[in-house]
Parts: C-alpha cells; sequence; structure tokens
C-alpha cells in the first residue's frame, strides 16, 4: 500500500442497508480516478454501526469489484473474539491488510494490557498472510496508540505489524513513528500531507476526503505540483472537515453519480441539510 487512498463510504438504503451496486461503482471510479488504494469500512465506511455479518458481506463485495492488492479494510472492534472472526475472513477474501482499532472500552489501558492485546490477535492470525495496519484515531478512541507500544509490536512480530493510519493529525506522532522503524508504512489522515509525504518518511494518505480530491491529489502525488494546487486541495478539504465529514462526502458523491441514496447516513449521523449541502457545493467550487 502507497499513495493516495480513499478512505471509501459505504452507501445505504433508508432502512440502512448497504447497496451493492452503488458501493461498487464508486470504489472503481475511484481506483479510475486518482486513488491508488481503498480503506474500506473504517470510519468513513461507518463500519463500527455495522454488525459482523454485514461488514463481511461488504469487504466480499469490494473484492469482487476492485483488486484485491489495492484494498484494506478496517476489521477492529473492542472485542478480540470478533476482531479475530473479521481479520480471518479478510485473510480468506485475499486482503493483504486490515485496519485495526485498538480496544477502545476499558479505559484507562496501559502498554502492557494494549500490547496483550495486539499479540493475541496476532497468535490467533497464526501463519495467515494478513498484515495489521495501527488505527490511531484517538479523537474517537479516547486513547492514542503510544509509540513505543508500536515499535515494540512491529519489532516482535514484523511481516505482521507493518503499517499505521494516523487520524490525530498531529504530525510530529507519525514523525515519531517514522522515526522508530522507518519500514513501518505511516498514513496521515489528510491529503494536505503529500507534498512533502516522502520528505517525511509517510507512504502517503488515507483519507475521507480524497472521495472528491483524488484527482487533484494523484498530480501532488505523482510530482511537483505548483502551490496554487496544494491550496485548493486544503481549501476542499477544510470545506469538508468538521463534525458533518461522512455526510458531506456522501453527500458529493451522490452529486456525482446522481443517486440520492448516497446522502442516506447511519444514526447517529444525519444528511446535510439543504442549506448545508448548497453551502458545501460552493465552498467546493471556491472562487
Amino acid at each position: 500500500m502507497e499513495g493516495v487512498i480513499a478512505a471509501a463510504p459505504t452507501p445505504v438504503d433508508s432502512a440502512g442497508n448497504p447497496l451493492r451496486a452503488a458501493f461498487a461503482e464508486h470504489c472503481q471510479w475511484a481506483l479510475a480516478n486518482g486513488c491508488d488504494g481503498l480503506n474500506i469500512l473504517g470510519s468513513t465506511g461507518e463500519a463500527n454501526s455495522f454488525d459482523a455479518a454485514t461488514r463481511r458481506e461488504v469487504m466480499a463485495w469490494a473484492g469482487d469489484a476492485c483488486p484485491v492488492d489495492k484494498l484494506m479494510v478496517g476489521t477492529g472492534t473492542p472485542s478480540l473474539s470478533e476482531t479475530i472472526a473479521l481479520t480471518l475472513a479478510a485473510d480468506d477474501l485475499g486482503y493483504g491488510v486490515a485496519l485495526v482499532l485498538p480496544p477502545y472500552y476499558y479505559k484507562p489501558l496501559g502498554d502492557e494490557g494494549l500490547t496483550a492485546w495486539y499479540m493475541a490477535l496476532h497468535d490467533a492470525l497464526g501463519d495467515r498472510a494478513i498484515q495489521i495496519y495501527f488505527y490511531n484515531f484517538p479523537q474517537m478512541t479516547g486513547l492514542q496508540i503510544p509509540v513505543s507500544v508500536i515499535a515494540d509490536l512491529s519489532r516482535s512480530a514484523p511481516g505482521r505489524f507493518t503499517g499505521i493510519k494516523d487520524s490525530s493529525g498531529d504530525l510530529d506522532y507519525a514523525r515519531a513513528i517514522v522515526a522508530e522503524n522507518a519500514a513501518l508504512r505511516v498514513f496521515p489522515s489528510s491529503e494536505t500531507v503529500l507534498h512533502h509525504a516522502r520528505a517525511d518518511g509517510f507512504s502517503g494518505c488515507i483519507s475521507a476526503t480524497v472521495n472528491v480530491t483524488a484527482l487533484l491529489c494523484a498530480q501532488v502525488w505523482c510530482g511537483d505540483a505548483p502551490a496554487d494546487l496544494v491550496d485548493k486541495i486544503a481549501r476542499q478539504r477544510a470545506a469538508m472537515a468538521g463534525p458533518t465529514l461522512i455526510a458531506g462526502v456522501k453527500h458529493m458523491v451522490g452529486d456525482r453519480t446522481g443517486n440520492a441514496m448516497w446522502r442516506n447516513v447511519l444514526p447517529p449521523f444525519l444528511p446535510l441539510s439543504d442549506d448545508a449541502a448548497r453551502d458545501l457545493e460552493t465552498a467546493l467550487i471556491g472562487p
């Protein structure tokens, strides 16, 4: 995994059931329009609002629609046994990478307990080939995975623990992980890092807003981009960021496809109001 990776949203009908055709179309479109890979069933994919059976179904759809070597999948839950089962299912489908949140319910969580949890996942996977990327998202989980824990785990099982998606927004944290182990693939969650990603040792980005900005991001990742292009990406991301991020991304995919079902979100999220949708569209066009 490397480069511009979209955290793909999951379209649902009015009852909250995922929609296969719309999901497959968007995944294929993203890979054909600037994305080097996709992260499905992450936070943007509303994974934690689906039951395990639905998550297995959606990951199978993605594997049918797209080259599986272009995909990573979120399998983390607070339940170790459920995380193991979802990760085994991903491996069965040929996924090379699972993105795994820490067990975020019980806090405070010491370094030894966190290390034991991830090692239990590793041991349960046995000789399975699937790699684990840590998913650091302290704004949602209430805890940050310590750099020392990541370093220890990657040294203990270097073939298993091979990367991280960092959604903290703290680039010093991401740089510290690179400094501890340059072999780890480190992906900040914003495409605004792409113009200096290689200099910082990052492998690219994994971002929700890449679903909208992918074509621009591909130009930055592939070579020197003019400052105005970098600024445009930052402006468009800023227009979508915030508490309505998922609803905004889904609205814009619906705008692209003409499929109003894309505007549905799962509770506790709410769809954009008409006024908010118009404001977003206007902001993305820019001056």
